[in-house]
């Protein structure tokens, strides 16, 4: 874990320096500078930076990438069969845990060594003294949010979460949108993902060694905070998505929005936004006086699968190398706030970048983190819709965490 605490402190710095905001377009204009002609595949996840990344290594041959947003369920899988049923996989800072804890991964320094010579330290995933991962942008959840309405009702944009629920009550007594918030709170991961960034900007800490620390009373406020966001969401919102919450934007739906910075580029699409030009970014707001920004850092790239041969590894590799070709990803400023030498990040970085400067956390992964946010992503629903208290919902979560944690030997 020491190389990814390492990583994650650079990507910190360079967030804290960017300062220049250029926007373009998505362009397809990059091309490979060499014909692959062993058949590659890849299951990442399906963001904008995704399909910038894949559709540059397409013009190699012979790669054909799986763009799919429920990845994260398939992937261990899918790479741990034998052989692989993917060259390739799109990961983050906890994907990877999961995928490498399970032996489906390869090191990777022989390839960098070969093929890796554009690629920064900070791009280096390394555990164990070896590189894992190699990392193609920093993510992060801050908040959007529609400048227009906002100026219209004369409300400044909020910094904290009081002030997010006050707007949302301006905006919702208007009727200017026809939801005041949206939230990726879909059951499972996404739910756990907006229990973990709200309870760890409470100052809160999960775990006490491996046991788990959250039946406490910033638990029982990250929770009623939760259902009293979920007062001005669409009614749907557990089967809400960061593709749902991006849509409700383009459609002119809602107003404000904890979401991730990946999907910043699309609110500009005039392809299939109705709000270009509108909507805006700003760190994201804080959970308890005095705490960080209610968000986590994220890294996304990729890992190669073990259960490949060696020549098929060393064609995913060097495809990959191409889609993250710092031409490719200079000629794409908008898609992500990407790690390259030669990249100057577009408008999108401002909200990361305000969040990294308000101290927002590096993402805790590890594997009892896995366990947790597994979790919750199961056990919260039940306390959103009524159908459990705070306190048995509190009681619960740590139940099964401490089940599972001694059925994977953690307890």
């Amino acid at each position: 874990m020491k190389g990814e605490l390492t990583m994650i402190k650079k990507i910190l710095v360079l967030l804290a320096l960017v300062s220049t905001f250029i926007i373009s377009s998505l362009t397809s204009s990059y091309a490979c500078s060499f014909k692959n002609d062993v058949p590659v595949t890849s299951l990442s996840a399906g963001f904008d930076a995704w399909k910038v990344v894949t559709s540059a290594a397409e013009k190699c041959g012979n790669f054909t990438p799986t763009l799919d947003q429920e990845f994260k369920d398939k992937q261990v899988a899918a790479m741990t069969s034998n052989p692989s049923q993917f060259t390739i996989g799109g990961v983050s800072n906890s994907t990877n845990n999961a995928i490498m804890n399970a032996g489906a991964t390869r090191a990777l320094d022989d390839l960098v060594a070969k093929h890796g010579s554009s690629l920064q330290e900070n791009q280096k995933i390394t555990f164990d003294g070896k590189i894992m991962a190699i990392a193609m942008m920093v993510n992060a959840q801050h908040l959007f949010y529609r400048e227009d309405i906002l100026n219209d009702l004369g409300i400044d944009v909020p910094t904290t979460y009081d002030e997010v629920i006050k707007a949302a009550k301006h905006i919702q007594n208007a009727g200017s949108v026809d939801y005041a918030l949206g939230g990726t709170y879909k059951s499972g991961w996404n739910l756990g993902e907006e229990f973990l960034n709200l309870y760890l900007g409470m100052g809160a800490s999960f775990f006490d060694g491996n046991n788990a620390t959250v039946n406490n009373n910033d638990g029982y406020e990250t929770l009623k905070l939760m259902k009293k966001l979920t007062g001005y969401m669409d009614p749907e919102y557990l089967t809400s998505d960061s593709t749902y919450v991006q849509k409700q934007f383009q459609q002119g739906k809602i107003a404000m929005a904890n979401l991730w910075a990946s999907r910043a580029g699309a609110m500009d699409n005039a392809e299939e936004s109705k709000v270009v030009g509108l909507v805006k970014f700003a760190a994201a707001p804080i959970a308890k006086t005095g705490q960080a920004p209610a968000t986590t850092l994220w890294w996304d790239g990729f890992t190669i699968a073990k259960n490949v041969s060696d020549e098929e590894a060393e064609a995913g590799f060097k495809v990959m190398m191409a889609g993250i070709d710092p031409a490719n990803l200079e000629a794409n400023k908008d898609a992500a706030i990407w790690l390259s030498t030669a990249f100057e990040p577009s408008a999108i970085a401002v909200g990361a970048v305000a969040s990294a400067s308000g101290g927002a956390p590096g993402y805790p992964a590890s594997s009892k983190m896995g366990i947790m946010h597994t979790v919750l992503g199961n056990v919260l629903s039940d306390y959103l819709t009524g159908a459990a208290t705070a306190k048995a919902t509190l009681e619960k979560i740590e139940a099964d965490y401490t089940t599972s944690a001694k059925e994977k030997g953690l307890l």
